[in-house]
């Protein structure tokens, strides 16, 4: 009988053994399946090609992993808004604004508004000592006491007629004298009326008065006290009325012909996030701006609260009318060089790459101004794969 020792070597040899023949079957088995444990699984098509290039065709052929991971779909045409974004500035309307001027010539005394202060319409903004203002007194004083000597000589002419004690050329003589004078003093009233001073004031000082032509905000200053006034043509002072102001839009060349007036505006001011504005297009010019090369598009704004101030900077979104046009998803966009692109299926697992020009980019989806035609088979998914 085999001692306790000699059994255990014994066994340890059968098991030696047997390890020895199962990693041989083993490696057998690794052999025969290509090292299918150390990579993915080789198929009947392992050495098929990707892809396939016949002149600027692409060709997924048969056993391709590629076609698992391609998704193509009929290109869809939906009715899409021109959406145009540009770049605007608040101003206040040219029809609401005034200049202030003098309409003589003198010393100011006197200014009674600053700068950014809000008048009333007739508001006295400044007092200016006119020596000219003294003169046009006096003319209407002798227009009206030369009216007054005609009207009584008229009458002496009217009354010795009728004794015989006057000719009828004597009569006629002092009818057109007492017209003349009735003009004259028509006239320097008129005058006075429109230097804006009462005519019939008993103290006619020489102190004119500037009031304000319309009501608004005094958004530029160009006089102060002692200054002299010569130039009956240079503004005192500038008057707005921005209780309605515009926002104008720069349009470039190539966006002309997707603007017109009445489209609806939104329009958003970085001074207030969050906030927009919704407005239709009030007039688009008929001038192209030189120095830009942009023409202009405005849009009117109720501004009761001041809220929108001259100058501020805006971004102005124009919506044209709806038009049929290609929508695709974005994943379907290729870039290449500055070059956006699509591929679309010509025959079965055939592409050729597309550029395509994109009108507008919502979300996920984008709009096709040309290069893809409805119903076209087009890669929205995987067309990376197929790039060069």
């Amino acid at each position: 009988m085999p001692t306790d020792s000699q059994s255990k070597a014994l066994l340890g040899r059968v098991f030696l053994w047997g390890g020895t023949v199962l990693g041989l079957v083993l490696v057998g088995a690794l052999l025969t399946r290509g090292f299918g444990l150390l990579g993915a699984p080789a198929t009947a098509d392992a050495d098929a090609p990707t892809v396939l290039h016949r002149g600027d065709k692409i060709i997924v052929p048969e056993g391709s992993p590629l076609r698992n991971r391609l998704v193509v779909i009929a290109a869809p045409s939906e009715p899409v808004s021109t959406k145009i974004e540009l770049p605007g500035v608040v101003e206040a309307d040219p029809a609401r604004t005034t200049a202030v001027l003098s309409p003589l010539s003198g010393r100011v005394v006197e200014v009674k508004v600053a700068l950014g202060d809000r008048v009333a319409q007739g508001q006295v903004l400044a007092v200016i000592d006119s020596p000219d203002l003294a003169q046009a007194y006096d003319d209407e004083a002798k227009a009206a006491d030369t009216l007054e000597l005609t009207r009584r000589k008229l009458e002496r002419q009217e009354g010795q007629l009728k004794i015989g004690a006057a000719s009828d050329q004597d009569l006629d003589q002092a009818r057109s004298d007492h017209a003349q004078a009735a003009a004259e003093y028509a006239r320097t009233q008129a005058r006075l009326k429109v230097l804006g001073v009462p005519v019939e004031a008993k103290d006619r000082s020489a102190l004119l008065t500037v009031g304000a032509p319309i009501g608004g905000s005094v958004t530029a200053l160009s006089i102060a006290r002692g200054n002299m006034v010569n130039d009956p043509t240079q503004p005192l002072m500038t008057i707005a009325d921005l209780s309605t102001v515009w926002v104008t839009a720069l349009v470039a060349e190539k966006d002309l012909g997707s603007v017109a007036k009445n489209q609806d505006a939104d329009v958003s001011l970085a001074a207030y996030p969050g906030w927009q504005l919704h407005g239709k297009v009030l007039f688009v010019s008929d001038v192209i701006e030189p120095d830009s090369r942009r023409n202009k598009l405005r849009i009117a704004f109720a501004n009761a609260a001041y809220e929108l101030k001259p100058n501020m900077f805006a971004t102005v979104v124009v919506y044209g009318p709806k038009r049929t046009r290609i929508v695709l998803p974005t994943s379907a966009l290729l870039i290449n060089n500055d070059r956006t692109s699509v591929f679309v299926a010509t025959a079965p697992w055939t592409f050729e790459r597309r550029p395509v020009d994109t009108l507008l980019e919502e979300g996920t989806s984008v709009s096709i101004r040309s290069g893809v035609e409805a119903g076209e088979q087009v890669v929205v998914k995987g067309g990376i794969l197929l790039n060069d």
